[in-house]
């Protein structure tokens, strides 16, 4: 498991105290989600990594303030009758920080680099739709027949497997993001160190300092440098929200990436249009181990499930910024006509799911007088927690006890990625493009990345490989939630409420736009005096 740090309340304020303040007009103070794990983008993972990968790089299109697609690197494209060739034409001001251009071999450099399996990117099957993708990233197939082509130094054509509707949203994420090669080649994996590290994006690279900030400086190589009015950015890391909170009312950052639920009631009161609550695109959950004696009978996972008060949850603990889940993908979802199958027991009242639940339970031998006890794991966060003790509690009434192991952020997900033991554990994911493929892709059984739960069912398996295969989005629609109600009968996941994104924003950030991604590039926000 990988050595994780957590930052304590004392120790995060007198950094960020020790650090610029808002009079300086120039330099955005950002509270992030914690410390990135990696700044290597074709091994990261995180929200907290991709919110400074893409202020580090600029990918063939990005996304707007308002989360819509752009032309990035790619100044145009075109795609092929049958949907299955993309033909991008690169601007020919696009620059690296040392002042080479950004060419198609970067690209094409880039993308065998996170196929390759010796890179052990565990993101690689987002970019899956391009030909021999999953053929490279399994070592069946050399890199160089990947489906990437530089025509010339600036027309790079991405040919793909089969139509995917989504896929310029694909490369929007973190891990279409380019590589310099010629920093990777010299450096290998410390090609991300400050002095080191050469970017394309609005910024570079200035210092990476653990647990006190990350400080990224503008990149006059740029094409849209003109454009861009922050010179500085510091990302300060803050496990604990109530800490980012405290320093932005004392003035110490100009933003927070999330907000206590406890507090969003007196926050809204005191500072009015500075909090932002809005739709996000994302679900909060619990994984449960299907390869735990206990957790692998499919009716004590529904029982657990069963069990549990969503809208409690929602609306005492999250205060209404989060709302229940009655299905994995959340609603509003794009491509996804049919929507998501209805559970019958949502429909139920609670009481009349508790005695279902115990009824589950009973008939697997657990009762009040026959308890059993389960770990639930955790990251760090006042939110978490609070979580977590309400959903004991509601478990312990069915005879299940539970004891809590929490770590920070970083080593709690690399204890999942890397699989190690649990029984259940506390997780959330945010789409990164609007399509239920996004959301469902995650407990496919040849997913090592995501699948905390080690679910295995070939049956699943199918539905998902119908869908990519499908491309009649209504028919692809239906395939989609033919295995969501898979995934909501077996469970590898519990789903808990949907997210909404929580920031606080000083009046003097200029530009923010709530989106349902909840990305804000700097580049497109100013700083007033």
């Amino acid at each position: 498991m990988k050595q994780g740090f957590l930052v304590s309340t004392a120790l995060a304020a007198a950094l960020v105290f020790g650090s610029a303040t808002l009079s300086d007009a120039a330099t955005y103070l950002r509270g992030n989600d914690g410390n990135p794990e990696t700044l290597d983008q074709h091994k990261t993972s995180t929200v907290a990594e991709a919110n400074i990968l893409r202020e580090l790089y600029e990918g063939l299109v990005v996304y707007t303030a308002n989360a819509e697609i752009m032309p990035g690197v790619a100044e145009s494209w075109e795609v092929s009758d049958d949907g299955t060739v993309y033909t991008f034409k690169l601007r020919d001001n696009a620059m690296w920080s040392n002042g080479d251009p950004v060419t198609a071999g970067d690209f094409v450099y880039s993308l065998q680099r996170i196929m390759t399996p010796e890179t052990g990117a565990k993101y690689a099957n987002i970019l899956y739709p391009v030909m021999n993708a999953e053929g490279v990233n399994t070592g069946d197939i050399d890199p160089s027949e990947l489906g990437v082509k530089a025509l010339d130094d600036k027309t790079l054509e991405i040919t793909l497997h089969q139509p995917t509707p989504f896929f310029l949203e694909l490369l929007t994420h973190q891990t279409g993001l380019p590589v310099h090669p010629a920093s990777v080649e010299e450096h290998g994996a410390d090609f991300v160190q400050p002095g080191k590290m050469v970017s394309n994006g609005a910024y570079m690279l200035e210092s990476n300092t653990l647990n006190d900030k990350i400080v990224l400086v503008k990149n006059p190589n740029f094409h849209d440098a003109d454009n861009v009015a922050i010179d500085t950015i510091h990302f300060l890391p803050f496990e604990d929200r109530a800490t980012c909170v405290r320093a932005w009312e004392a003035a110490e950052v100009h933003s927070c990436s999330d907000l206590p639920a406890e507090d969003i009631a007196r926050l809204k009161e005191e500072h009015g249009e500075a909090v932002r609550v809005a739709p996000y695109l994302g679900t909060y959950y619990y994984a449960v181990n299907h390869d735990d004696e206990v957790l692998g009978n499919p009716e004590v996972r529904q029982a657990l499930s069963m069990a549990i008060d969503r809208e409690f949850l929602a609306e005492e603990i999250f205060q209404g910024t989060m709302l229940p889940a009655s299905s994995f993908v959340p609603p509003g979802i794009g491509n996804y006509e049919a929507g998501s199958p209805e559970v019958d027991y949502f429909g139920m009242s609670m009481l009349d799911r508790e005695d279902k639940a115990a009824e589950l339970l009973a008939a697997a031998g657990i009762t009040p007088d026959s308890p059993v006890t389960i770990e639930l794991m955790y990251n760090t966060s006042e939110n978490h927690r609070n979580a977590a003790t309400a959903i004991a509690d509601m478990w312990s009434n069915l005879g299940v006890n539970v004891e809590f192991n929490v770590r920070d952020a970083s080593a709690h997900y690399a204890h999942l990625r890397d699989k190690g033991d649990f029984d259940v554990a506390r997780a959330g994911w945010i789409g990164d493009y609007s399509d239920p493929q996004n959301f469902l892709f995650m407990v496919e059984s040849d997913n090592d990345g995501f699948n905390y739960a080690n679910y295995n069912n070939p049956e699943y398996d199918s539905l998902m490989d119908q869908a990519a295969a499908e491309t009649d989005l209504a028919k692809r629609a239906e395939l989609l939630q033919q295995a969501e109600g898979l995934f909501m009968r077996d469970l590898p996941f519990l789903p808990l409420l949907y997210y909404s994104s929580r920031s606080i924003v000083s009046p003097k950030l200029q530009g923010w736009e709530d989106n349902i991604q909840n990305v804000h590039p700097t580049r497109f926000l100013s700083l007033s005096e």
